[in-house]
C-alpha cells in the first residue's frame, strides 16, 4: 500500500500529466528532416545547447519521451542491445553498456538525435518500440577529448573518486574512440537490527557496520572503416574491479541472559573482464545488406570470505572461510540480413549461435576450536555450459498510416551441468511477434503488441553459493529450464511540442515456468520452476515544460508504474504475488524492475541559459518488494529517494556541478519471518526487525572537451 506522502505525490503526478500538456505549445511538434516521416521525431543539436551537454548520454538523458534501455545480461546479442543506434546501427557490445558507449562520444561530434518509432530505413529496431539514433557529424576532421573528473563524500565512509577521459579522430580513414575510465571507491552502510521470539518477545538486538573500498578500472578502443565494400567496426573493452569489504557485527541477548558477541564478515574480491566483438556490413545488392557479428567474453571472479565470531572480548568462538571463484564465458555469431526488395515491405533474416559456459568451485573450512576442518558445500563445485541456436524471420508492412512489425522465431538450446551435479537437457521454443502502429501524424502513436519471450538464465543459480550475512546458503538448482512469456501491451503517445509528452502503456504477461524461490524441503529453497503465472499493470511516461506555471526554461519528466502479479504459492497452495529476486543489498539508486507494485520518478531542471546557470532535483520511490521462501518471508522496502545539483558553465568553457545526494538519508527495511518448518502452515520460531542507512553525501564534478 502506498504511504500518505506516496499517495499525495502519485496524485500529483496523475495531475501535472493530465492538466500540463493542455498548457503546451500546440503546433510546434518537432518535424521529420527526411520527407516528414511521422514516425521520426527530430532534435538537433542545437536543441540541446541550453543543457551545456558533455558526451552523448548527456544529451539522451534530455531527449523528451525516451527512456534509455541499457539491455545488458539479456538472452543473446539482439535483445541486449538496448535501444540506441549510433549512425542507424546498433553496437557490436553486450557488456559494454550504450550508456558508457554514449559517455565516451563527445556532444560537440553529435550532429541530431533521431527519436525513431516505427521501420524506416532499413533499421533492425530488434523488438523496441522507440529507440534513440545518435547521427554524428560527417565532417568532423580535429580530434575531439573528452574528460571529466568527479569527487563524492559520504558524510559517514569519506571520498569517493572517479575520472574518465577519451578521444574520437580520423586515422588514415580508420574512425576510433579510445577511453580509460577510474574509480576510486568507499561506501557502507549501518543497520540495526531487533530479533523477536515467536511470542514476539525482544530476545537479540543486533547493530553492525560494513565499509568496503575498492578500485574499478575500464579501458575501450573503438574502430570502424570501410575496407572495399565493407563497413568493418571492431570494439574491445577490458575491465578490472578489486575491493575489500568489512562487516562488524555486535549482538546483545535480552535479559537475563545479557550475553554479549561480536561477529566479522570480510571480504577480498577481485573481478577481471574483457570483451571483443566485431561486424562486418555489405550491400550484396542494392535491396540486401548482410551484417556478420562476432563476440567474445571473457570474467573471472575470485572472492575469499571469513566469518568469525567471538564472545565478549575473549577468544574466537567460530571461523569460516570460504574460497569462491568461478569463470564465465560467452561466444556469440550473428548473421542479419534486411531486404527492401518489396515496395513497403522491410523483411528481415536473423540467425544466431551462443555458447555460454561458467565453471564455479567453492572451497570452505569450518573452526569451532578444534582445527579448521573442510566443509563440502553440495551443488558449489560445477560447471554448466549452454549450446543455443536462434532464428527470426519477420517482416515490416507499411498500410499508409499503419504499420504491421510481424514474424516468427525459433529457438533450440542445450543446457548440461557437470561436476557436483550432472544433467543435460534440451529446449525447443517458439517466439512469434506482432506489432501494429497507427500514426496518423507525428503527435500521435497508437501501438499494440502481442510477443512471446523467453528469459535469460543466470548461471548462477544453477550452483550454490554463500549467503555469510543471513548465515546460510543460496542452493543451486540443476533443473532449471528458462520462462517463458506472452506480453501483450496497448500504448498510445501524445506530442503536444518539442517537449510536452504524454505515454501510456497498458500491459499483461501469462507466464509459464515462471521462476521464483522453489522449496527443495521444509527448510530449504533455491531459484526455480514454480508454474504459471500472471503479471499486469500500466506505466505513464511524460514530459512538460513548465513555462505555463511562470517557470522558464523548466521541465519535468515523470514516471510511474503500477504492476500486480498472481502465482500459486507452492508452500502454501494459496495465490500471492511473485517474489522479487533483486539482490538484498541493492538500495541506492532505486531500480524499477522489481516485482513490486509502484514505481515512480520525478525529475525537475530549470536552466538559465542568459547567467549560464542550471538546477534541480529528483525524487523517486517503489513499493515494497516481497520474497517468499521455503520456510521464511522477507519483505524489503525504501523510504523515498531524493537528489539535487546545480551546476554552471560559465568559467573557461568548463561545466562545474554540485550534487546533494540522498538528501533524506533514507532507510532500508527488511521484515523477516522465520517459521519453525513450511511458511504459514507452522508457528514462528523468530522474526527480525532491521533498518539500514547509507548517509548522506554531496558531490562535485567537473568535465568539459577540447
Amino acid at each position: 500500500m502506498f504511504t500518505g506522502l506516496s499517495r499525495s505525490m502519485f496524485g500529483l503526478i496523475i495531475c501535472v500529466c493530465l492538466t500540463g500538456p493542455i498548457h503546451a505549445q500546440n503546433g510546434n511538434v518537432p518535424v521529420a528532416t527526411d520527407g516528414a516521416n511521422e514516425e521520426i521525431v527530430v532534435y538537433p543539436a542545437s536543441f540541446y545547447a541550453r543543457f551545456a551537454p558533455n558526451t552523448a548520454f548527456d544529451m539522451i538523458r534530455q531527449t523528451p519521451g525516451f527512456i534509455l534501455d541499457d539491455g545488458g545480461d539479456q538472452r543473446g546479442l539482439g535483445a541486449s542491445a538496448g535501444n540506441i543506434l549510433i549512425n542507424d546501427r546498433r553496437p557490436s557490445a553486450k557488456q559494454d553498456l550504450p550508456s558508457v558507449i554514449l559517455a565516451r562520444i563527445p556532444a560537440g561530434l553529435v550532429d541530431k538525435v533521431e527519436v525513431i518509432r516505427g521501420q524506416v530505413r532499413d533499421i533492425d529496431l530488434q523488438g523496441q518500440s522507440v529507440v534513440a539514433n545518435i547521427v554524428l557529424k560527417e565532417d568532423s576532421e580535429a580530434a575531439a577529448i573528452r574528460w571529466d573528473f568527479k569527487w563524492r563524500y559520504n558524510i559517514d565512509f569519506k571520498s569517493t573518486y572517479e575520472s574518465a577521459i577519451s578521444i574520437s579522430d580520423n586515422w588514415n580513414g580508420i574512425n576510433y574512440n579510445a577511453g580509460l575510465e577510474m574509480r576510486y571507491f568507499t561506501r557502507g552502510d549501518f543497520t540495526f537490527q531487533d530479533r523477536f521470539d515467536g511470542d514476539d518477545v525482544l530476545e537479540e538486538k543486533r547493530v553492525d557496520d560494513y565499509f568496503l573500498d575498492g578500485f574499478r578500472g575500464a579501458a575501450n578502443l573503438n574502430l570502424s572503416t570501410p575496407v572495399g565494400e565493407n563497413l568493418v567496426k571492431f570494439n574491445t573493452t577490458f575491465s578490472w574491479q578489486d575491493q575489500d569489504g568489512l562487516r562488524q557485527i555486535q549482538e546483545t541477548d535480552q535479559p537475563p541472559l545479557g550475553t554479549f558477541r561480536r561477529e566479522f564478515i570480510g571480504s577480498d574480491e577481485k573481478l577481471r573482464g574483457i570483451e571483443i566483438g566485431t561486424d562486418i556490413e555489405r550491400y550484396l545488392i542494392p535491396e540486401l545488406q548482410t551484417t556478420l557479428i562476432g563476440l567474445f567474453i571473457y570474467s573471472r571472479e575470485d572472492n575469499y570470505e571469513l566469518l568469525r565470531r567471538a564472545l565478549n572480548i575473549g577468544p574466537t568462538t567460530f571461523l569460516r572461510q570460504a574460497d569462491e571463484d568461478s569463470k564465465s564465458t560467452e561466444g556469440i555469431v550473428r548473421l542479419e540480413f534486411d531486404w527492401t526488395g518489396i515496395p513497403n515491405h522491410n523483411i528481415q533474416a536473423n540467425l544466431e549461435g551462443a555458447v555460454n559456459i561458467l565453471e564455479g568451485g567453492l572451497f570452505q573450512t569450518e573452526d569451532t576450536g578444534a582445527g579448521d576442518e573442510e566443509v563440502s558445500v553440495p551443488g558449489a563445485n560445477s560447471r554448466v555450459e549452454e549450446t543455443r541456436g536462434d532464428f527470426l524471420l519477420k517482416d515490416t508492412w507499411t498500410l499508409g498510416t499503419f504499420e504491421l512489425d510481424y514474424g516468427m522465431g525459433a529457438e533450440i538450446s542445450n543446457i548440461s551441468q557437470t561436476g557436483d551435479a550432472v544433467l543435460e537437457r534440451s529446449f525447443t521454443f517458439l517466439k512469434p511477434q506482432a506489432v501494429l502502429s497507427h500514426n496518423s501524424d507525428q503527435a500521435h502513436q497508437t501501438r499494440l503488441s502481442v510477443f512471446r519471450e523467453v528469459a535469460q538464465l543466470d548461471f548462477g543459480d544453477f550452483i550454490t553459493g554463500n549467503v555469510f550475512e543471513d548465515d546460510d546458503v543460496a542452493l543451486g538448482n540443476p533443473n532449471l529450464k528458462p520462462d517463458t512469456t506472452w506480453v501483450t501491451e496497448l500504448s498510445h503517445e501524445r506530442r503536444f511540442g518539442p517537449e510536452s509528452i504524454l505515454r501510456i502503456t497498458v500491459f499483461h504477461h501469462w507466464i509459464s515456468d515462471a521462476l521464483d524461490l522453489l522449496p527443495l524441503s521444509e527448510t530449504f529453497e533455491a531459484t526455480g520452476n514454480i508454474g504459471d503465472a500472471r503479471r499486469w499493470g500500466a506505466t505513464i511516461e511524460t514530459s512538460i515544460p513548465l513555462a505555463w506555471l511562470g517557470l522558464t526554461g523548466a521541465r519535468l519528466d515523470i514516471f510511474g508504474r503500477w504492476q500486480d502479479s498472481s502465482v500459486t504459492d507452492p508452500v502454501t497452495g494459496e495465490k500471492r504475488v511473485l517474489s522479487d529476486r533483486t539482490p538484498a543489498g541493492r538500495l541506492m539508486p532505486l531500480v524499477f524492475s522489481t516485482e513490486n507494485k509502484y514505481a515512480f520518478s520525478v525529475n525537475f531542471r530549470q536552466d538559465f541559459q542568459a547567467q549560464k546557470v542550471s538546477w534541480g532535483w529528483d525524487i523517486r520511490e517503489r513499493g515494497e518488494h516481497p520474497r517468499f521462501r521455503a520456510n521464511e518471508l522477507d519483505i524489503l522496502n525504501e523510504d523515498m529517494e531524493f537528489n539535487a545539483f546545480i551546476e554552471t558553465i560559465r568559467w573557461f568553457g568548463l561545466k562545474l556541478r554540485f550534487d546533494a545526494e540522498n538528501i533524506l538519508d533514507i532507510t532500508s527495511t527488511r521484515d523477516r519471518i522465520r517459521y519453525t518448518g513450511a511458511r504459514d502452515l507452522t508457528a514462528v520460531r523468530f522474526r527480525e526487525d532491521q533498518i539500514r542507512t547509507r548517509s548522506f553525501r554531496f558531490a562535485f564534478s567537473v568535465n568539459g572537451s577540447f
